[in-house]
């Protein structure tokens, strides 16, 4: 497996009800879920800042390309629409993301500026599935059979 540092550790420490502290680099954010799904719906919930990573990647990749070729960033937008997967297990099944270039960026360089984006890393890392183990403080690890996956709830 691939060596973590702290640079990359991440806690997760449940706060109330369905609601969790993600701390990171310093940084501390929260999830939750919504009403509906017994939580106070105080922030997004997991699928989402999964979503939600995915194309903000995309849209510092997409704003490091304008950087790179002299075009301010005012006015890029990028938007995401995405269903659940309608079978098991739970997942996201389909990801449509939207990048509206700032009208600065010539026409004919728009495809060069989504093809710099969709090799952002959080794209790659879902392209390029990473290894994952869940253990237990004593070393214990969860071993998945070949097509089934640990849990199915959606986040």
């Amino acid at each position: 497996m691939t060596a973590v540092t702290s640079d990359t550790h991440i806690a997760v420490s449940w706060e109330r009800g369905e609601r969790y502290r993600i701390d990171t680099r310093g940084h501390s954010f929260f999830v939750d879920q919504p009403e509906s799904g017994r939580g106070q719906d105080s922030a997004v919930n997991p699928t989402e800042l999964f979503v939600s990573s995915l194309v903000a990647c995309v849209a510092f990749y997409a704003g490091r390309f304008l950087d790179r070729h002299g075009v301010a960033r005012d006015g890029l937008v990028v938007t995401s629409d995405w269903a659940m997967a309608p079978d098991r297990p739970a997942r996201v099944g389909a990801i449509t993301i939207t990048v509206t270039p700032p009208p600065g960026l010539p026409p004919d360089r728009v495809a060069a500026m989504l093809a710099v984006a969709r090799a952002c890393t959080v794209h790659n890392s879902i392209s390029h599935a990473p290894e994952i183990l869940v253990t237990a403080p004593d070393g214990a690890a969860v071993e998945e059979p070949p097509g089934l996956s640990v849990g199915a709830a959606a986040g």
